[in-house]
């Protein structure tokens, strides 16, 4: 069962979200949230699995509360997928930085928000190929920058964590350099050990503030 959580400040679209998840099998809503502070609450006292999170709110925005889960030991086990309807770079930059494993706008279909759900509770990113390159852009333009851990990994898994850096799956990067998914998936999860990546988000993160990354 995989347990959600929605903050968002208009009614109708915690409505709509909720609706949409208890009809879902295998997926369960713990609670609603009209701004941020109220959603910590929520989250220390349920301790979902991801919460969806509205960008602009009242009083504690997204970012805001993006980094109160950040910093608080007891809520690493949530993922946090923002669903806005802001595409804007600055957004998905500071959200990213922020501790966001993913992105998604409100007029999404029913089924990609679902399929975003499971997929960030199972661990993965969920960045869009289009998400990635304004990303990758915004990160070039800083320049590269130290990252603690960069120099233990490998030629392989430095090679495998730029390729993750474009948004591509395992398996669509096994497919790129003829190799299987596991072998993939091996390299990638000892390169997030190597550099306590909390999840695949933060993976990419590092990956474009190490200049590793790939054209998405």
């Amino acid at each position: 069962m995989v347990r959600v959580a929605i903050a968002d400040d208009q009614a109708v679209v915690r409505m709509g979200l909720r609706a949409l998840l208890e009809r879902e099998p295998g997926m369960e809503c713990v609670g609603e949230a009209g701004d941020g502070h109220t959603a910590l609450a929520l989250l220390r006292r349920t301790r979902p699995d991801v919460l969806l999170l509205d960008i602009r709110m009242p009083g504690m925005d997204g970012l805001a509360t993006l980094r109160a889960i950040a910093a608080d030991p007891g809520l690493r086990g949530t993922r946090v997928v923002v669903v806005t309807t802001f595409a804007m770079d600055e957004y998905i930059f500071a959200a990213l930085q922020a501790g966001a494993s993913g992105f998604l706008l409100k007029d999404s279909a029913p089924d990609e928000l679902v399929n975003a759900v499971r997929v960030v509770a199972a661990g993965e990113a969920l960045l869009s190929p289009a998400i990635t390159r304004k990303v990758i852009g915004l990160f070039g333009r800083h320049g590269a920058e130290p990252v603690e851990g960069i120099e233990t990994l490998t030629p392989r898994e430095r090679e495998l964590v730029a390729w993750v850096a474009t948004g591509r799956s395992n398996e669509e990067i096994a497919r790129e350099l003829t190799i299987s998914p596991d072998t993939v998936r091996t390299h990638v999860s000892r390169a997030m050990v190597k550099l306590h990546a909390r999840d695949r988000a933060q993976l990419v993160v590092f990956a474009m503030r190490a200049g590793l990354a790939l054209p998405a």
